[in-house]
């Protein structure tokens, strides 16, 4: 027997009214600095206390990427988990260590772990104060794609848990099955044997054009092998302030250190002022003009910032070219923006201190 549709609307009228709900909805979740303060804390089956920057499980729905942060009491072990997309640790506070898959990262204050897709992973606290750390997922992503699964063992033995998902080994042959077969199988090598921890003692900032110097935390160019997921450090000058440009796709600034503001508008000029301070999220919501001063004048502030660049911010430069995606000030402007940054009295890097 034939079937057939039942809608009393046409196909443009149902998608029409669905996307411009979605829409609606979606402006009620735009956001623009996340208060250290206003993060709530609860205790988890892992043992462990979290809370929600940015992130739907904690009623701050993102698309792309979530935030959370993470505290461990001193002697506390987490119990062990993977999951199905991958995640970047920023240490705040404290001392200890992360077992993945077997293997042991000792970690203090400002060093930066991943943890691969499906990677089993636990934390331990080896200090006599609470470690303090953020995390950077990007299980949004993959919820969207229906893909986001996670699992908990407790406390079972590594040598007692199943390994990553297997996968097929290339095969001869120049058809489309035996050439796939071959680049997923280079792909999962790759990714398997990326580089895990960045130890604070070993960054090296370099000063740019734009009135900051940087570093990259975590970043393919650096030996990571992320699902597009970056994280790079900045630090701003006493008084200064970093040039303004604009991007689509969500990015968070993670404030490690000092005080400063963000403006934030649709165009360069007219836009608002956002406070900061250490502890907070800064959050760039799509294709925003933005920029970022320091407010001291006498510390530099140091900045944290994180997006979905090798994957989701790539992608839509292809499929809307020739729309410009990453848009800066023209070079006149951007220098007079950034100040003559080479007269900056740079302080040596030293591991952050929490004082909140």
């Amino acid at each position: 027997m034939a079937s057939r549709t039942t809608t009393e609307t046409t196909h443009y009228h149902v998608q029409k009214r669905r996307r411009a709900a979605f829409l609606d909805e979606w402006k009620g979740y735009q956001k623009t600095v996340r208060r250290a303060d206003e993060v709530g804390l609860s205790l988890t089956a892992r043992r462990t206390r979290v809370g929600v920057y940015t992130g739907i499980d904690g009623d701050q729905p993102t698309r792309s990427m979530d935030a959370l942060v993470h505290e461990i009491d001193p002697g506390v072990t987490s119990t062990i988990h993977r999951h199905s997309w991958d995640a970047m640790v920023f240490v705040v506070a404290g001392n200890g260590w992360t077992e993945i898959d077997g293997q042991r990262v000792e970690w203090g204050p400002g060093d930066s772990l991943h943890l691969p897709a499906w990677s089993w992973h636990r934390s331990g606290n080896s200090s006599a104060s609470v470690a303090r750390y953020m995390t950077f997922s990007s299980e949004p992503m993959l919820a969207t794609m229906g893909m986001s699964v996670i699992d908990d063992r407790g406390d079972t033995p590594v040598s007692e848990l199943p390994g990553r998902p297997p996968f097929s080994e290339g095969v001869d042959g120049d058809d489309p099955y035996a050439r796939r077969l071959r680049r997923l199988a280079r792909d999962q090598t790759a990714r398997r044997s990326g580089r895990l921890h960045t130890n604070w003692d070993e960054l090296e900032l370099l000063q740019t054009p734009r009135g900051t110097r940087t570093t990259f935390l975590l970043d393919r160019a650096i030996g990571y092998q992320a699902s597009g997921i970056t994280m790079a450090m900045f630090e701003i000058g006493p008084g200064r302030g970093q040039s303004m440009h604009r991007h689509p796709g969500e990015a968070w600034l993670y404030v490690v250190e000092g005080e400063g503001h963000s403006y934030l508008g649709t165009e360069p000029t007219g836009g608002v002022d956002h406070p900061w301070k250490q502890g907070d999220l800064i959050v760039v919501d799509h294709f925003l003009w933005h920029q970022h001063f320091n407010d001291s004048a006498t510390d530099t502030a140091k900045v944290v910032r994180v997006h979905m660049f090798d994957s989701l911010l790539e992608t839509m430069r292809v499929l809307m070219d020739p729309m410009v995606l990453f848009e800066e000030p023209p070079d006149a402007v951007r220098d007079a923006q950034a100040g003559n940054y080479h007269e900056i009295e740079w302080p040596a890097v030293h591991r952050p201190v929490w004082e909140r």
